[in-house]
Order: structure tokens, then sequence, then C-alpha cells
């Protein structure tokens, strides 16, 4: 039985203050839940008060974005052990928005995959179709790619750490959704590939969040379909009463 796991992708929102208040609301509002992981990744400013609000808490704070060297002369960029040394255990790796606005390609995907995997962090890795992909019927196509040139020479080992977040980039901000059987049919293809690709105990042990527009209304039909273990919410990770009733669908599931 694998444990659902909810992400709050807070993105580049809020100031200090408010971020502290969302994660104090958070911590206060949260029921210990043994079926249920819960992680934000707050914008790389307020990590560390974000980390120190959750110190006591079970949920994970993760970076939306890292670098590929540890140091360096590298201006404007995070790296791993940067993160871990103000509290992160998680890490957002190929957001759409980093693919599509930032041009990452699935080559420094998987480069910063290692350089999550060697500091030790546990890795998010997002993969997705953009809507003319969808329309033109390569949805499998793209994320078949996204996966075998992402987690190159990465082995089963490594992939036990890892959760992997199908987003369908038409569906991320937009206010449209996947319906649910959409998404559990690419969750079915994602975990098939990575049976393909390593063993069938690997596949069956990875987590698969759904992202693309997460809210309160459609959390259980999301969350109820077979291979969807989770979620990754954008938007509605802002406020904390539907954040709080996202993981609250997801612990009586």
């Amino acid at each position: 039985m694998r444990k659902q796991f909810i992400a709050g992708n807070w993105k580049m929102n809020l100031t200090l203050e408010e971020a502290g208040n969302l994660s104090r609301k958070l911590r206060d509002g949260l029921k210990v839940s043994d079926t249920v992981d819960i992680g934000v990744f707050p914008s790389f400013v307020y990590l560390d008060k974000v980390s120190d609000i959750f110190s006591e808490s079970n949920v994970f704070v993760g970076a939306q974005n890292m670098s590929i060297e540890k140091c360096g002369a590298f201006t404007g960029e995070v790296s791993g052990p940067m993160l871990k040394d103000v509290g992160c255990t998680h890490v957002l790796i190929g957001h759409s928005e980093r693919r599509t606005i930032y041009q990452e390609t699935n080559s420094v995907i998987n480069s910063k995959l290692k350089a999550a995997l060697l500091t030790d962090l546990s890795p998010i890795l997002c993969v997705g179709e953009r809507q003319e992909e969808r329309d033109a019927d390569k949805t499998d196509e793209v994320v078949e790619s996204q996966l075998s040139e992402g987690l190159l020479n990465i082995t089963s080992e490594q992939v036990n750490r890892l959760t992997i977040a199908y987003e369908p980039v038409w569906a991320i901000g937009t206010g449209k959704t996947a319906t649910p059987e959409q998404a559990n049919e690419v969750h079915t293809f994602i975990r098939n590939t990575m049976r393909d690709k390593y063993d069938d105990n690997t596949a069956q042990r990875l987590r698969i969040q759904y992202g693309g527009s997460v809210n309160a209304e459609n959390a259980e039909q999301l969350l109820s379909q077979s291979e969807i273990d989770g979620a990754l919410v954008g938007g509605a990770s802002l406020d904390s009463s539907t954040f709080l009733d996202i993981v609250s669908i997801a612990a009586s599931i």
C-alpha cells in the first residue's frame, strides 16, 4: 500500500510574514496521520524560516529547484548542500515551468536529479505534456522521453527515494483539470514504463502524484484512482483551509 503524498508548491508567492502565517496555520491545523505524507515547497528566501516552523512536525520542507553544482562561481544559483543546511529534505526537479519558461532539457533535469540524490535530497521529478502534444496524441511519447532521458543512469535503489509528479502542462494554472480517468491512464503508463525500465517491485513502490489545478472539489475523485498516490498542489496550497481539506481527503482514502 503506497502512502499518499500531498505537497504544496508555493511558487513565487507570499511575503515573509505571509509564509510564516501560512506555515503556522498548517502546522497547527494538521492532524498526524500514518496514511499521508505532507510537504511544502516555499521560495528559497523563506526556506529557513519555514523549516524552523515545521521543525517539530512531520511536514517535509523542500525547494522548488536546485543547481547542478555544489558550490563555486555560479551567481544566483542555490546548491543541494545549501538546501540541506536550511532544513530541506526534498526538492522539485523539472517542474513544467522550469522546462517551458527556463528551457530546462531532459539532460539538465537528469543532472539535477543526480545532484539531488548525491546530496541526500529526495526529488520529485515532474513530467507532463503540453496541450498541443496531447492534441497530437503524443502524451505517452513525451512522458516516456522525459522518464527515459531524465532517469538516465539512475539506479533502482535511487528511484526508491524518488517521487514522480504527472503534471499535464495544459492543466497548470489554467483552471483545467485532467479527468480522473485521463490522469489515471497516464499514471498507469508511467508505472508500466518504470516497470519496463527497472522491475516490478520498483514500479509498485514508486509514488506518482498528480499535479494540475488540484483543489478541494476535485481531490477526492483524483486521489481515489488506483494509480494516483497524492497530489502536487499549486495555487490551492496557498490557502491553509483548502490545503488542509485536501490532506484530510487523502487521509480518508
